[in-house]
């Protein structure tokens, strides 16, 4: 109410000390200042929580093991392996199989083949009888060095990585860009 020029919400300085508007506005500031400050001391972590995954790269597979070089010497058709893999992804440590096949290429030397197909990731058998790879999502078909015969498919199997040690085959596997023409690794 009014009264002279005079609110009662007016800033006055009490009789017994400062002015009770400002005290109120600076703790008013004061705790807004204290809950900003303790709201992000507390969000630190779950930013941390949320983004550990995207900042932390997937770990590289390691060489597994496919058996003595030796027994691949006289290959006439490809052989399945199955091998192990491990990954640490993010929180996450997951073992898992892969079928490869280890063959010989144009030249005659050993190279080993990813069993998922470059078009759509289906697993790609090796035919005994017709002597190639069918897929059988799409029938894709490949030449027993994994060369492209025909099909939708826009390349070849994919070759893996080898390397020998200590006599032993080992194969480094990957993933590689489905529907694309360019061998392209993504994992």
């Amino acid at each position: 109410m009014f009264r002279g020029g005079f609110r009662a919400d007016d800033t006055q300085a009490t009789p017994s000390g400062p002015p009770v508007e400002s005290r109120r506005s600076f703790l008013g500031v004061l705790l807004g200042l204290g809950s900003f400050v303790i709201g992000g001391l507390l969000s630190v972590p779950l930013i941390r929580f949320a983004l550990f995954p995207l900042l932390r790269r997937t770990t590289e597979t390691k060489n597994s093991p496919l058996g003595e070089l030796n027994e691949f010497s006289s290959l006439t058709e490809p052989v399945m392996h199955t091998i192990q893999m491990e990954q640490v992804d993010g929180w996450r440590k997951a073992i898992s199989e892969k079928v490869v096949y280890v063959t010989k290429d144009s030249q005659g030397q050993l190279c080993v083949l990813s069993a998922i197909c470059p078009h759509l990731g289906c697993t790609i058998p090796w035919d005994v009888d017709k002597k190639e790879f069918v897929c059988p999502c799409h029938d894709s078909v490949f030449a027993p060095d994994g060369s492209r015969i025909s099909g939708p498919s826009l390349r070849g199997m994919d070759t893996l990585e080898t390397s020998v040690q200590d006599g032993q085959l080992l194969v480094r596997f990957q993933y590689f860009r489905q529907l694309v023409s360019d061998k392209e690794a993504i994992g």
